[in-house]
């Protein structure tokens, strides 16, 4: 008998991903810091200015956070979930609090995925604060350009 197939994720992050791998995730260094509460993996990020890092990845033509696994549009996970940076904890997929969000919108259709409606969250899930999905990132998206 073949072994059984994992069901198929019911939060729709879980079945996206687009925005970690569509925006610059740039927070303050000092949540990737020792002296951070839950702090963000100091090897997971970049050094973007005097001031700022970034998740590695993220600030690159074609974004795509080094946290991010899986496949954008297909089953994924945060693999820093729970130690995930401001950004990522800031932008809400759309609707899943009954609100659009553009920056959700935006991250869907750069990867060619339908805008996320209010009857997604229609199926059982778990609220989005208690499971391990893909984090949203937040920020503009990366320039054409980005200094090396």
């Amino acid at each position: 008998m073949p072994p059984a197939q994992p069901s198929p994720p019911t939060h729709p992050c879980q079945r996206c991903g687009a925005c970690c791998a569509s925006y610059v995730v740039a927070f303050h260094w000092s949540e990737a810091s020792d002296e951070a509460v839950a702090p963000v993996p100091a090897a997971l990020t970049e050094a973007l200015d005097a001031h700022r890092v970034a998740m590695r990845g993220t600030y690159a033509r074609a974004p795509r956070c080094i946290a991010l696994q899986g496949d954008v549009g297909a089953f994924n996970a945060c693999t820093v979930y729970e130690r995930r940076p401001s950004p990522c904890r800031e932008l809400q997929p759309a609707w899943e609090h009954g609100a659009p969000s553009p920056q959700c919108d935006r991250a869907r259709a750069r990867h060619g995925l339908a805008p996320l409606r209010p009857d997604d969250w229609a199926l059982p899930h778990q609220d989005a604060s208690h499971i391990a999905h893909a984090a949203p990132a937040a920020l503009p998206t990366a320039p054409e350009n980005p200094a090396a």
